[in-house]
């Protein structure tokens, strides 16, 4: 008779692996709310975390309508991550109509809010804002308020937002806070890496040929962490359209400082923009991605490809 412990041996040799259900490592059940965020969580979580991403690639967070099946990974989740400053307005009816008892993360707490548009900073959520063109905008209730959520496109933000997660993984998961903090740190170093070669980039452009049009206000914190300034027709929110005079006074702009090209986005319906470079004879210089990853075999799978792919889109397009 074999013995049991050759038995095991010998099955061992052949790559079966007994565990039981209280030792095997079960993945633990996080939601992002949105594609960017979904693709910091994974960077940190790696293999002990199942991420469920609400909106996903190419999607439009400020006009989002949450589905069943959202409700039901929320509901299933031990954390749910969300931006916050405002850039999720449908977030709290989600987790209250799932009933979860999820733990809410706010990858963006610490982070040094500005106003849309990128005047100044501060916490007053009411009002509109006027940009160097002079047009006063008004928002309804479906904006953000006076504050840009668009937190992550500053690489010094993003890297806020990593020891946010981590931190949160950590206390959900204690058991992975070695892994948690490895894959943090070694993240942190990429990202340290990127924010210098945006710098770089930034540097090389014509001093006088910094000014940027974009479809919707979505790169405040691009502009204010690395010194360009940033112009959008339609405000903070992809729901607000901009007014005929709003367009006509910004297409006096583009003349009047010779701007060298305007920029559409990804989840952004591109007419408006292409109509602005009809009529002011600027070019334009490719599409950036503000608020939403790619497809992962696109040009901005990743934060990290997002970044780089707008610096170089933005470099080209001002450079010639």
């Amino acid at each position: 008779m074999v013995s049991r412990r050759l038995f095991l041996s010998s099955l061992a040799a052949l790559g079966v692996v007994f565990s039981s259900g209280a030792n095997a490592q079960e993945k633990v059940p996080v939601v992002a709310s949105f594609s960017i965020l979904g693709d910091f969580v994974q960077n940190i979580g790696g293999e002990r975390v199942a991420v469920t991403t609400l909106v996903g690639a190419d999607g439009d967070a400020h006009v989002y309508a949450p589905k069943p099946s959202d409700a039901k990974a929320v509901a299933e989740a031990k954390l749910v991550f969300i931006n916050g400053i405002g850039f999720e307005g449908w977030m709290e009816r989600l987790v209250e109509s799932s009933g979860s008892k999820a733990e809410i993360v706010t990858a963006s707490n610490g982070i040094a809010t500005i106003a849309f548009g990128g005047e100044a900073e501060h916490d007053d959520h009411g009002g509109g804002h006027t940009h160097e063109h002079g047009e006063k905008e008004a928002h309804d209730d479906h904006d953000h308020g006076e504050l840009d959520p668009h937190a992550w496109q500053s690489v010094a933000n993003a890297m806020a937002y990593v020891g946010n997660i981590r931190d949160a993984l950590i206390k959900a998961d204690p058991a992975g806070k070695a892994d948690y903090e490895a894959n943090a740190a070694s993240y942190l170093a990429k990202l340290d890496a990127l924010d210098a070669e945006v710098r770089t980039t930034i540097a090389a452009l014509p001093a006088d040929g910094r000014t940027i049009i974009t479809s919707h206000d979505a790169f405040g914190y691009f502009a204010k962490a690395y010194g360009i300034e940033v112009v959008a027709p339609q405000g903070v929110s992809t729901e607000a359209e901009p007014t005929a005079k709003q367009v006509a006074s910004l297409i006096r702009q583009i003349r009047a400082e010779k701007v060298r090209a305007i920029f559409v986005e990804n989840i952004t319906d591109p007419r408006m923009i292409k109509r602005i470079a009809e009529e002011s004879g600027a070019k334009i210089g490719g599409a950036l991605y503000s608020d939403a990853l790619s497809q992962k075999d696109g040009p901005a799978g990743t934060y990290i490809d997002m970044v780089r792919h707008n610096i170089r889109t933005l470099s080209a397009g001002l450079s010639s």
